[in-house]
């Protein structure tokens, strides 16, 4: 069988199944990872989330997460890797006014009974009116999430509330 190499784009589910015993390691580079250990999430959410989106999530330098990776299943190291995600808005926008959010969708729930929330998040998102406002509440930064909305120039403000909370705002 032709093993995986190991990218950015590479979808952690894929990497997991070609080798398992990078779970440890993943888990080590960012403690959010432990969350890999949940059968429920492990079956949905790392089948979206890319090594790029597992970076942003767990706070890490992606070239530095593939690095890691590459090196311990015996793949050449790469020098530096295009990150799309460094384009997330994270201080305040202009259009945000908290009177305007009209909808809260708390993902967490979702999350933890095996749910994959894109689809009813994005039903939600496409639903808003000129200067309605959808809030997201989140356990981590929900990485497939804001890159699906962003490639559907939806515009968004990511708010870290602490570790554990990560409240998105979504707007048309």
């Amino acid at each position: 069988m032709e093993k995986l190499i190991i990218t950015p784009k590479t979808k952690i589910y894929d990497l997991l199944e070609a080798y398992p015993q990078l779970e440890d390691i993943l888990i080590s580079a960012a403690p959010t990872f432990k969350k890999l250990k949940n059968p429920v999430l492990r079956k949905t959410i790392t089948k979206i989330t890319t090594l790029s989106q597992a970076a942003t999530i767990g706070g890490l330098k992606v070239e530095e997460l593939i690095n890691k990776l590459r090196n311990e299943v015996g793949q050449t190291n790469v020098d530096r890797v295009d990150d799309e995600n460094g384009n997330y808005t994270t201080k305040r926008p202009a259009w945000f006014e908290v009177q305007n959010v009209t909808e809260t969708i708390d993902i967490r729930e979702m999350l933890n009974a095996g749910e994959q929330p894109v689809h009813e998040v994005m039903a939600a998102i496409k639903k808003l009116n000129e200067n309605e406002i959808l809030k997201v509440i989140a356990p981590f930064i929900p990485a497939p999430l804001l890159d699906k909305a962003l490639s559907m120039n939806y515009r968004h403000w990511l708010n870290k509330q602490d570790s554990e909370e990560y409240w998105v705002f979504f707007v048309k």
